[in-house]
């Protein structure tokens, strides 16, 4: 019978190129990006007004966000700079890497450049004052008196 013997690697051999997923530059890539996630889902307008939230990873390493409706890329770009934090680090993580507007803008988060593009957006107020959207954070708004049962009560049961 014969056996079949697999090529091994050397016990002395280099690790794999230090540009793949497993490098330390890699690693601050995916945290940016992870920061960046955490704050929009810190957003209940933002997640509940946007359509086909995407992102990828650009050629250059960077990181593309893109979204239909839902606010300006610029009213995203301020609310990131606002919320990506670090109570260790003195300065702000998140810097204006160009000029922004209502379609598009570009970001610094940590060495890594982050883009974002709006399609067809609307605008924070005006997605705020369309009318027919179920919105989470007035559902959840127990301040308000309405006629009607509020959400939150039909599942209580109260």
């Amino acid at each position: 019978m014969k056996r079949k013997h697999a090529l091994r690697r050397p016990k002395d051999a280099a690790y794999p190129d230090a540009d793949d997923d497993l490098s330390l530059t890699s690693a601050r890539r995916y945290e940016a990006f992870g920061r960046v996630m955490a704050a929009l889902a810190t957003e209940a307008d933002f997640i509940e007004s946007c359509r086909d939230l995407t992102w990828w990873r650009g050629s250059d390493h960077s990181w593309h966000i893109e979204w239909r409706d839902g606010p300006y890329a610029s009213e995203v770009a301020a609310l990131l700079a606002a919320h990506v934090r670090d109570p260790d680090h003195d300065g702000p993580l998140v810097t204006e890497a160009g000029p922004g507007g209502a379609g598009s803008a570009v970001l610094d988060v940590m060495g890594v450049r982050f883009e974002l593009r709006a399609v067809d957006p609307m605008g924070r107020d005006t997605v705020r004052a369309r009318t027919g959207l179920w919105r989470l954070a007035e559902a959840l708004d127990t301040t308000r008196r309405t006629n009607a049962r509020h959400p939150w009560e039909e599942l209580l049961g109260g």
